[in-house]
């Protein structure tokens, strides 16, 4: 089986939702296999608990998740990567980007090259920075060498869709917390990681 590792960092839930339908996506390709993980939070240091109570920031509380946690051998043993984060202020949330920076023992070794990618993410708002959030995903994944990719405009949706769903991948638009994706969220979730895996197992061989 050509594995494909599904990783994401998740608050609400609405992240999670979008990496299930991407590993179903892959999974409707034969002979490959949707790997999900997840990354932890970073720990609140007391400088930073201050700092959050002084500027009277609500509490949020991390979404209970039964993935497991990424390890450095899931990078060597997968054949693609899908790597999904919320929005957070037009970039991917500080946890993904914390498990990034441990990965240049693979940047060393060439581990990912050649490997290909895409990435999905989701903002409670349109235009709440999606665009510029999946870039800065792309980024790192561009460093290590792998090949990213998108969703073209042959599916149907990605011209009339008004919700989630770009040419630089999967994402969805939360109005609410914990709010359902859109079909044409699932969709487009799911023609992306057929993409991905369709890709992956040509260049497995």
């Amino acid at each position: 089986m050509v594995k494909i590792l599904v990783l994401y960092y998740s608050l609400h839930g609405n992240t999670r939702q979008l990496a299930r339908h991407i590993g179903r996506g892959i999974e409707q390709i034969e002979g490959c296999e949707a790997v999900l993980r997840t990354v932890a939070d970073i720990p609140i240091t007391t400088d930073i608990a201050i700092a959050t109570t002084a500027a009277t920031t609500p509490t949020v509380t991390t979404m209970k998740t039964t993935d497991p946690m990424v390890s450095h051998d899931d990078l060597k043993q997968c054949a693609a990567i899908a790597m999904g984060s919320p929005v957070r202020f037009g970039n991917m949330a500080a946890p993904l980007k914390h498990f990034l920076d441990t990965t240049s023992g693979e940047w060393l070794s060439g581990t990912l090259i050649d490997k290909p990618a895409c990435v999905f993410t989701s903002s409670s708002s349109l235009h709440g920075g999606q665009e510029t959030t999946l870039q800065s995903m792309m980024l790192p994944l561009l460093h290590h060498g792998m090949v990213i990719v998108g969703i073209p405009y042959s599916e149907p949706l990605l011209h009339t869709t008004c919700h989630g769903g770009t040419p630089y991948g999967a994402s969805h638009v939360n109005h609410g917390i914990n709010k359902q994706l859109h079909p044409d969220e699932i969709t487009l979730a799911q023609a992306i990681g057929r993409r991905l895996a369709t890709i992956a197992y040509k260049l497995s061989g």
